[in-house]
């Protein structure tokens, strides 16, 4: 393995124990000192990566906002008869089975001044991902509901995530999907 490839693990090792430190399910609790532990590296390699520890918490939630892009992205591609299920799906088991990444994209940006309004700057990437499968009415409506939908899903999960809500996993995913499904095929209600 070369210098650069043992690079990319160490940084990789870092993001990975971010992930888990900053969606820690007691609350964020990032610094230097625990990545490094959790990764098994020395400062020295931190510091490798990452400018300080503000510069790290940034770059672990855009891997995250990443990851879920990804996720929702090839559901889509893998499933174009149904895009907006299986987009909601890949959403919903990404955030399910890793809670963790669930609570970096919707609850760290909550109480993490580094990330603080990161998770609004997500929000059009993730309309722009809704808005085209959305058939009923105009341009300007469609981007009105997507956001709504955005909007709507975030506090579901964020409610699934902090324990407020305690529904079934199936019967969770089923509401997502429905809610999705209902916002495309509403009628339009054209406003003179």
């Amino acid at each position: 393995m070369n210098l650069d490839e043992r690079r990319q693990r160490r940084h990789e090792a870092l993001l990975t124990a971010g992930v888990a430190l900053l969606g820690a399910s007691d609350g964020p609790s990032v610094s230097v000192r625990a990545a490094c532990r959790s990764a098994g590296l020395t400062e020295r390699y931190f510091y490798e990566s990452f400018a300080d520890r503000d510069a790290y918490v940034r770059a672990v939630y855009a891997h995250v906002g990443e990851q879920a892009r990804t996720a929702i992205a090839a559901a889509a591609a893998s499933e174009p008869a149904d895009i907006p299920e299986a987009a909601v799906r890949a959403f919903v088991e990404l955030v399910l089975d890793h809670p963790s990444v669930g609570r970096v994209l919707l609850l760290a940006p909550l109480t993490e001044p580094a990330i603080g309004g990161s998770g609004l700057a997500l929000v059009p990437s993730f309309v722009e991902l809704v808005r085209p499968h959305l058939s009923a009415g105009d341009d300007d409506e469609r981007h009105l509901v997507a956001v709504g939908v955005v909007g709507a899903l975030t506090a579901l999960f964020v409610g699934y995530l902090d324990g407020t809500i305690t529904t079934a996993r199936e019967k969770f995913l089923a509401h997502c999907v429905r809610l999705v499904g209902d916002a495309g095929a509403r009628p339009s209600t054209s406003v003179p």
